[in-house]
């Protein structure tokens, strides 16, 4: 086996022949286990945001592993003209476990809220998509449209019509639906900026409204779904029930796949032919998501992930520097003080700072706040670990 690029070999190759669209840090990752990631140069990484939430049960986890090793010996990949045993599986776990309708399987959170997108305007014939202001929903066109960040949406513009943003509060959502609009999207916990819990009270008004108006709710869980807040989609938290929910991410824990899941009055809305995905719903995936499931779906699993949530809550909160800790289960947001944030120039700065000299991996959804999505494995002693070396980066 020969030996890895160094980090100096690998940035001069991207430099010459990858699109420039990531800013990457100066970090080259060669393997990973569990919480920890290591470097080409033998450093020892703890990983608390597991691939922006995907890695949710740590890297190589055995049973999914297998899973993938196994299924990829019997077969890889047919389309979805022919009917699969494994993807039909997961389509009946993912509705039994939330909504009881229907799914369509996607490759990514984006194109699950593209298919969300199209499902809402074919079920009403056209309409307005209502989002609210900081939300975000992905990158392809209709998911960017509703996206309502200007820095994202202005070098693509004309994006696609149709989507209006109110503010994120009841008032304004309840007063911005009506007998034109399509579908409500929201997530449940707006986590792209900055882990921004939405008020329940938001989201019982959008209910009442949409029912009043023939709307759709759509909850975005492609972040929030699969045991990251500590109920298996997050909406089960509350009182509220959407009509169609998106997930991705930690589904098949690293593999690609979305989907979205609707209600049973949903079920017609598409036809065959409206819409399609050459990859999605693949065989190798779906087999990872089973073995995703199983072991979130075990027994007591969810009620570690509050413990382990807890946990690391009060740890960040002892941390001199830290003004306030947000977010519910593993899926938090560390608010730090002014005087950390102009000491270290922003808190994507100190972020960097923490993984280059620290070996923690975390990110900066907003310029004061540290994000972490760390492995719903993980145990307590990495928890106290992360907590130690986050407080080191931010005194230093």
């Amino acid at each position: 086996m020969t030996d890895p690029l160094t980090l100096q070999q690998l940035e001069a190759i991207e430099h010459d022949h990858v699109l420039p669209t990531y800013a990457r840090l100066p970090v080259a990752i060669r393997a990973g286990a569990g919480s920890w990631l290591e470097t080409v140069d033998g450093r020892r990484v703890l990983d608390l945001l597991c691939g922006l939430g995907v890695t949710s049960l740590g890297h190589c986890h055995p049973a999914v592993t297998k899973a993938i090793r196994d299924q990829a010996d019997v077969l890889v990949h047919t389309g979805n003209l022919l009917h699969l045993e494994g993807p039909v599986r997961l389509a009946q776990r993912l509705a039994t476990s939330s909504l009881g309708g229907g799914v369509f399987f996607a490759n990514s959170g984006a194109e699950a809220n593209e298919a969300a997108i199209k499902l809402a305007r074919r079920h009403k014939r056209g309409g307005e998509i209502l989002t609210v202001h900081r939300g975000f929903h992905g990158r392809t066109y209709g998911a960017l449209s509703a996206t309502p960040q200007e820095a994202k949406q202005e070098p693509f513009a004309p994006l696609v019509p149709g989507f209006r943003a109110v503010p994120a509060t009841a008032e304004a959502v309840a007063g911005a639906i009506h007998d034109g609009t399509a579908a409500v999207l929201l997530e449940t916990i707006q986590g792209e900026s900055g882990v921004l819990p939405l008020d329940p009270e938001l989201l019982r008004a959008a209910r009442a409204a949409c029912d009043e108006h023939g709307a759709l709710l759509i909850l975005d869980e492609v972040q929030t779904g699969v045991g990251r807040t500590g109920a298996l989609w997050s909406h089960q938290a509350g009182d509220v029930v959407p009509d169609a929910m998106t997930v991705a991410k930690a589904l098949a824990n690293g593999l690609p796949i979305g989907a979205l899941v609707t209600g049973p009055h949903l079920y017609d809305a598409f036809q065959p032919g409206d819409h399609g995905s050459t990859f999605a719903g693949g065989p190798v995936a779906a087999a990872a998501a089973h073995a995703v499931l199983d072991v979130v779906t075990g027994e007591g699993f969810l009620d570690r992930v509050h413990a382990a949530g807890a946990r690391f809550r009060a740890g960040l909160e002892a941390i001199d520097g830290v003004a306030s800790v947000r977010g519910r289960g593993l899926m938090l947001a560390a608010e730090l003080e002014p005087d950390v944030v102009e000491r270290h120039g922003s808190s994507a700065a100190l972020a960097t700072s923490l993984i280059v000299d620290q070996g923690v991996w975390l990110n900066a959804p907003s310029p004061t706040a540290l994000r972490l999505l760390p492995p719903l494995t993980i145990s307590d002693a990495e928890i106290d670990e992360g907590v130690a070396r986050i407080a080191a980066g931010i005194a230093g």
